[in-house]
């Protein structure tokens, strides 16, 4: 495969801290690597990008897309793109402030900061302070989502998830209003409305990636709940759980009383003793998903168990197949290892050579790199690792071929898009870079 490093300016951090962020804050992903089930069967999930629908979940997918000609370039660059700011300790979800030019990052210990979308910004602004409420007793609970209303220039609503840290363990979604503009901007704290409430067995697996679709409606993905190998068998249960799944609620009217609605087109909508809020399900922790600004089409990064990562092009009322699969190898042979109820995997990767957990990114949709225009664009959490494909082939049920372009890089701890449709990468050591195109001359 092709690559090239990243930026000489990104910041290498020396060896002994880089292992240890690595076993204290790898779990940021919900990487389990050395569990008990790793002498799974070898069986096969079948190699097809075809969204097949599940048996009974009355969910139609929609037909294949023409596919663009999209070429995926050789090599990719990413540089500083705010190299004058302060770190910010473990960033995990970025927006833009529409009309604003100002950006949004949230950490996940609590804190929320904004400052000038420019190169020259060297100021960061404190726009919600919830460390101490927000729970960091492990290595994946915090504040974990962050997203902006569609209408937020005039409602100011942002939704946020996080694990409380009073209390049963447990993960919420909750809303919030603002107060200010620009640099004044303000999280109203006593505003919030809690939306829902999530029990969690255990503490990783929370999943966490908040997006408004392109419907209105909000999605968030929730991992399994935790522990090795789904032991509670949440993900394949939709009939009590929302654990191991992407939801789709409707949040436009929110009242104490009633804090979302059911969208009345969900695949499970409607039907008895299931989980109607349920998307698509039978994923092990969904870590990051995006939709692609032009075709809609949602993909999603889950994280494996210790062999396999994978990116999925999510479907409504698709099975994921996990914990019977993990990627396409079976994972537990005790429930049968017929792949044919299950959507199989767009793209895969092992754990060789370090890679430890997928981080879900984004069909590249801007203008500054031309080139990059329908590629799809994610990375690995542990390594830095980065590759790119043309989403609308794998759309389009075609077999894509993912292009590596760096081989080790920052820890990327998420991917965001501004309004402009540009791509960046927040990176657990504190930086944010921007994914710039072809490297430049050295």
């Amino acid at each position: 495969m092709l690559h090239v490093s990243a930026h000489s300016g990104w910041r290498t951090l020396p060896s002994t801290l880089f292992l240890c962020l690595v076993l204290t804050a790898l779990a940021l992903a919900g990487c389990d690597s050395g569990d008990d089930d790793s002498d799974a069967p070898t069986s096969t999930l079948p190699a097809t990008n075809t969204p097949t629908q599940a048996a009974g979940d009355g969910a139609t997918p929609s037909p294949a897309p023409e596919s663009e000609d999209v070429q995926v370039p050789a090599s990719v660059e990413i540089q500083e793109a705010f190299p004058r700011l302060p770190d910010i300790p473990r960033p995990v979800a970025m927006v833009e402030v529409p009309g604003e030019r100002r950006m949004i990052v949230a950490s996940q210990d609590g804190l929320i900061v904004s400052f000038e979308k420019s190169p020259e910004a060297t100021e960061l602004v404190t726009v919600l302070d919830l460390r101490g409420a927000v729970l960091r007793d492990g290595f994946e609970e915090g504040l974990l989502g962050l997203v902006l209303a569609p209408d937020f220039e005039r409602s100011g609503y942002v939704y946020l998830y996080y694990n409380p840290a009073e209390g049963e363990l447990r993960t919420v979604l909750s809303r919030f209003e603002t107060a200010g503009r620009g640099a004044d901007l303000r999280v109203v704290r006593e505003s919030e409305l809690v939306l829902l409430t999530v029990p969690q067995p255990f503490h990783n697996h929370n999943g966490g990636q908040l997006a408004f679709g392109p419907d209105g409606m909000l999605y968030l993905a929730l991992g399994d709940g935790g522990a090795a190998g789904d032991p509670e068998g949440n993900a394949q249960d939709i009939s009590r759980n929302l654990l191991g799944s992407i939801i789709r609620i409707d949040v436009r009217n929110a009242t104490p009383e009633q804090p979302y609605a059911i969208p009345p087109d969900n695949p499970f909508a409607g039907q008895a003793n299931v989980k109607q809020e349920t998307w698509a399900y039978g994923l092990r922790n969904p870590w990051r998903f995006s939709f692609d600004r032009e075709t809609g089409d949602l993909w999603a990064g889950d994280v494996g168990q210790g062999d396999r990562e994978e990116i999925d092009l999510i479907e409504p009322g698709g099975n994921y197949g996990w914990p019977v699969f993990e990627g396409t190898n079976c994972f537990r042979a005790n429930n049968g290892c017929d792949g044919s109820a299950y959507i199989a995997p767009v793209a895969e990767y092992t754990h060789e050579g370090g890679h430890c957990s997928v981080t879900g990114g984004y069909v590249y949709r801007g203008s500054a790199v031309p080139e990059l225009r329908g590629v799809y664009i994610y990375g690995d959490y542990c390594t830095g690792a980065m590759w790119g494909f043309a989403a609308p082939d794998a759309a389009a049920g075609k077999s894509v071929e993912p292009v590596q372009w760096i081989e080790r890089g920052p820890m990327i701890a998420s991917f965001a898009e501004d309004l402009d449709g540009e791509l960046y990468i927040l990176s657990y050591e504190g930086r944010i870079y921007r994914v710039t195109g072809a490297p430049a001359e050295r």
